[in-house]
């Protein structure tokens, strides 16, 4: 725990004042889960624990297992260690974008890089630091997250907000979770998430064993779900490309804008598009958006399909495709691109 410490010191002394009680609460409550964090082996003889819980720690051990085989790589001592919760999410995200502008805020920290929102243990803090910058003219948006990796800062435990997964749902989870600790690309996080979605989904089916049937039923569901997204990431250009036009002076005209935007354009343009293409559930219609909300859904949403595309045209295996993207980022970091790894990959 000495060495924990340090590093949120460290951090605190070279981030500036602003961050300061952010990035001393986050260590504090970083701290408390792997303190309190019991190992696997005692909770699973201890008879006061629910079975239930028992059953999914003991798949997490087995899905650890066939990831770092997979890979043939040394198992990290990520979810040794397991903890239960006093609230259903471990954390909430808040992210942030101009009134007149469908753009992240950027939270950025030595060694760690950059983010497109911030994470708080706390949902009285998200709520607080959310009302913050509202006041400053942003425009915000807190989601709960029941899963998140320290990238390898720390050795993660599993969280009791992992059980509410279906064993398959779990599985995407954990090998998605897992992926960010052999790969990640530092201020790419829209890239590092759609690269670890979409290898946790291969593995998925691999882990599985799909028969064709099956393979070809789920392979309609995302090709119908990619389908609905690539919709609103058009809705959403279009939108930008008004605020941009119009140059809106304050969040109140922008306010108006995006409200004539949603009950004029992106609603009745969803509807008819799912009703054309004849797709019974047409999420997306019934959210409450806004700028910030629209940012969140870019951020795991907008590249995967350009990492389908690329696999695809490689014409590779999984495990030769992941060799193929290390490769480039090897050679990316040695190279003189300033543009970041993600054009560097799709452009060569």
């Amino acid at each position: 725990m000495v060495s924990i410490t340090k590093l949120v010191i460290l951090l605190v002394f070279i981030s500036g004042c602003a961050k300061i009680d952010y990035l001393w609460d986050q260590g504090r409550g970083q701290v408390k889960m792997l303190t309190k964090a019991k190992k696997n082996e005692l909770l699973l003889k201890d008879v006061t624990v629910d079975p239930a819980q028992k059953e999914k720690i003991k798949l997490i051990i087995e899905y650890k297992k066939y990831f770092y085989e997979y890979w043939q790589r040394e198992p990290s001592e990520i979810y040794n260690k397991t903890y239960i919760l006093d609230q259903k999410a471990v954390t909430y995200l808040v992210t942030a974008s101009p009134f007149n502008k469908i753009e992240a805020r950027q939270e950025c920290f030595p060694f760690m890089g950059c983010f497109p929102y911030l994470g708080f243990f706390s949902e009285k803090k998200a709520k607080d630091f959310a009302l913050s910058l509202e006041k400053e003219d942003w425009v915000t948006y807190i989601r709960p997250v029941y899963a998140y990796s320290s990238l390898g800062y720390f050795s993660d435990p599993i969280l009791s907000s992992f059980f509410y997964y279906s064993d398959r749902q779990l599985a995407e989870l954990i090998f998605h979770e897992l992926f960010h600790t052999i790969f990640f690309a530092k201020n790419e996080v829209n890239f590092n998430e759609n690269l670890a979605n979409y290898f946790a989904k291969k593995m998925t089916v691999e882990y599985f064993n799909d028969d064709q049937k099956t393979q070809e039923l789920m392979k309609q569901k995302l090709a119908t779900r990619k389908k609905v997204n690539r919709k609103i990431v058009s809705l959403v250009q279009k939108l930008n490309e008004r605020y941009k036009k119009e140059n809106p002076k304050d969040k109140e005209m922008a306010q108006g804008m995006i409200e004539r935007f949603l009950e004029k354009e992106f609603r009745p343009s969803l509807l008819d598009y799912c009703k054309k293409e004849k797709i019974s559930k047409c999420y997306g219609s019934d959210r409450a958006w806004n700028n910030a909300s629209f940012v969140a859904f870019l951020t795991y949403e907008e590249q995967e399909s350009k990492i389908s595309e690329l696999h695809n045209r490689l014409n590779l295996g999984l495990k030769d495709f992941f060799k193929y993207i290390e490769k480039k980022y090897n050679d990316y970091r040695e190279s003189s691109e300033e543009l970041g790894f993600e054009s560097y990959l799709f452009d060569q």
